[in-house]
């Protein structure tokens, strides 16, 4: 499976972010993960939610901003890696002047419908 960035369809997700899902089941017939790209304009904060049962990984790929995981916040920037496990509510602000680009892993695959907004 091989697929090219701009060729992806951008939407906005549960929580206010834009989504390019670079590799997902219901579009390239994988099986147990999903791959997308979230950009958080400046200024934006996503709505907090919990997933039940994916495990998420959050790349800071560009940018930088306020992350909230559970009762915690700490800054991230370009490079931070983030592990969110199921049940474990979560936002991000991006508190600069550019985008923030966030790859976001998840097992099993990101669905609408594990997205429980609190």
């Amino acid at each position: 499976m091989h697929t090219r960035y701009d060729d992806i369809t951008a939407y906005e997700t549960k929580d206010g972010s834009l989504i390019r899902e670079l590799i997902h089941p219901s579009l390239h017939h994988n099986h147990q993960q999903s791959l997308a790209e979230a950009i958080v304009l400046p200024g934006q904060t996503t709505a907090l939610h919990q997933h039940l049962k994916t495990e998420e990984i959050y790349f800071i790929r560009q940018g930088q901003g306020l992350m909230t995981l559970g009762q915690k916040q700490f800054s991230v920037q370009t490079g931070d890696s983030i592990l969110i496990l199921p049940g474990t509510a979560h936002c991000i602000e991006n508190n600069s002047e550019q985008n923030l680009h966030i790859l976001c892993s998840c097992a099993p695959a990101y669905s609408h419908d594990d997205t429980e907004l609190l």
